[in-house]
């Protein structure tokens, strides 16, 4: 599976995901906007498409690729990318140490595992978490919500989103 993360250098190196996801060889680090796969699946929350099994062959053939950098500077740093295939992730539920049951604040590391997940590459996002003491923590969180999305397409995923959302509003 080929990883690629375009890293801002904007957090704490050490609670960094993304560089420990390159320290352990999970991923490449990409340091220059303009070596960034412009075809590979780009993780961008401002996307109108949801990550979906129908990007299994996209996924496959160039790799997925996550940004990370501040949240206040995201907009401009996915402007920079020019990344064709662009895709957000559904609702989820932090799983990090650090932002801990905050809806839609993953890590690069959650957010590919997500992606994966939902592909249905299933065994290959588990074995992303080896090397992080709380990786397992965002599976058991989600798992509900990853089996819910896995394996659906883009359209079925927003709806099922909608839907728990919905019934979260309601209670």
């Amino acid at each position: 599976m080929k990883l690629f993360i375009y890293h801002e250098k904007q957090c704490d190196p050490k609670r960094c995901t993304a560089l420990k996801m390159g320290r352990l060889g999970y991923a490449k680090i990409i340091t220059n906007p303009n070596k960034v796969p412009r075809n590979s699946l780009l993780l961008n929350p401002y996307s109108e498409k949801s990550v979906s099994v129908e990007d299994r062959e996209i996924i496959e053939k160039y790799g997925i690729l996550g940004l990370d950098c501040s949240w206040k500077q995201a907009e401009i740093v996915f402007k920079k990318t020019n990344a064709r295939n662009q895709r957000v992730l559904p609702f989820l539920i932090a799983g990090n140490p650090v932002n801990y049951g905050k809806p839609c604040k993953l890590t690069t590391l959650e957010a590919i595992v997500a992606t994966l997940y939902i592909a249905n590459y299933k065994n290959e996002a588990v074995s992303l978490l080896n090397g992080f003491k709380w990786g397992n923590t965002f599976i058991d969180v989600n798992k509900e919500l990853l089996e819910q999305y896995c394996g659906k397409t883009s359209d079925e995923i927003i709806r099922i989103q909608n839907e728990i959302l919905n019934n979260m509003r309601n209670r």
